[in-house]
């Protein structure tokens, strides 16, 4: 589903151009149109323009590469044999975006949000040094849960969150699913999807971490703790959020920091930034998944029922679209700012 929305988000876009589709050897030698016939899950139809690419192996390293000049990958194996596909890419100089999980914890390996964290590409020269080569680098985006919440918190840093809870309620689309392949989850809730936890609380550390000495340590606070439950919605994560800080703002200020934060996606007017990143609603039933997973074209983050709370400092709820803003969309952000930023280049 991810590679899918990879498709449809590079239809038309204004600096890249999909000249090359590989996948595993079962689909090799097919056109794309063929490879993906009755598994399309997408509402919008294939775009005519890669219908007739033929699909390539992508285990044959060299030849995929010699074809484009850069990869988006988005694979189902097993970790190690993805973290030596993705290495195996960047050694013959080809810089990769990457939507797996396989390389998040590599020391010299960028986990970036570029609105929060676009000074973690400053790794990658020590990754190149490492791999052996100038031009060729792996970059992966977060999980797609924590980008409900995480960009609502980084916008109240300095005020030094000590403690966070929060619960995400995933759509089925985090698995690659819709309601014709599961129709399990009509009228069903999950309490549990594997390794999702962990990751959600992890990751917002390192992405709030520091460049040492060529790798990426991750922050020590604040700690969070999660819970991760599958719902019956397509598409879009929901967070209620609890959350303690060191110096508890005013909630004038969160809301005026919420409205005025910008990351270097909006200085730079990328293609895929959303003008407006992090939208509060007043509402108090707002946001919805259904209403508001959309905003800014998938890209932005909804907020809202921001209130104090009798435990902790405040709660609030968040949303993100999350094969957008969380997996595809986030990662042609990603290698939208490696372009300005000069690290992706045509060979």
């Amino acid at each position: 589903m991810v590679g899918q929305r990879f498709i449809q988000l590079l239809d038309g876009h204004p600096w890249f151009e999909v000249t090359s589709i590989a996948a595993s050897s079962n689909s090799a030698g097919k056109t794309y149109e063929e490879s993906v016939q009755g598994r399309w899950k997408l509402d919008t139809p294939i775009p005519e323009h890669v219908k007739s690419i033929i699909v390539q192996d992508a285990a044959q390293v060299e030849q995929v590469a010699a074809d484009v000049d850069f990869v988006f990958c988005a694979v189902d194996m097993k970790k190690n044999e993805i973290q030596a596909l993705e290495e195996a890419y960047a050694k013959t100089g080809t810089p990769v975006i990457s939507n797996n999980s396989a390389h998040r914890w590599t020391a010299d390996v960028p986990m970036v949000i570029p609105e929060i964290n676009p000074g973690h590409i400053d790794v990658i020269a020590a990754q190149r040094k490492r791999l052996g080569t100038s031009t060729g680098f792996i970059a992966v985006k977060p999980n797609c849960s924590i980008q409900s919440y995480v960009p609502a918190l980084h916008a109240l840093l300095d005020y030094k969150p000590t403690n966070v809870v929060a619960s995400t309620y995933q759509a089925i689309s985090g698995a690659g699913k819709n309601f014709t392949d599961w129709p399990e989850m009509l009228d069903n809730v999950i309490p549990y999807i594997g390794g999702e936890e962990e990751k959600s609380e992890q990751e917002p550390l390192r992405i709030w971490g520091s460049v040492v000495d060529g790798e990426i340590v991750k922050a020590a606070s604040p700690i969070i703790t999660t819970q991760c439950i599958r719902v019956p919605v397509a598409d879009g994560h929901l967070a209620t959020v609890f959350a303690s800080f060191e110096n508890k703002p005013p909630k004038d200020e969160i809301l005026d920091r919420w409205l005025k934060f910008k990351g270097r996606p909006q200085e730079l007017e990328l293609p895929s930034a959303p003008k407006q990143f992090i939208t509060y609603f007043e509402e108090e039933n707002r946001p919805q998944t259904k209403l508001d997973r959309d905003i800014e074209r998938g890209m932005g983050v909804s907020v809202g029922r921001l209130r104090e709370d009798s435990i902790y400092d405040y709660k609030f709820v968040g949303l993100s679209h999350n094969t957008l803003r969380g997996a595809a969309g986030g990662a042609v952000l990603i290698a939208e700012l490696l372009k300005a930023d000069g690290y992706i280049v045509a060979k």
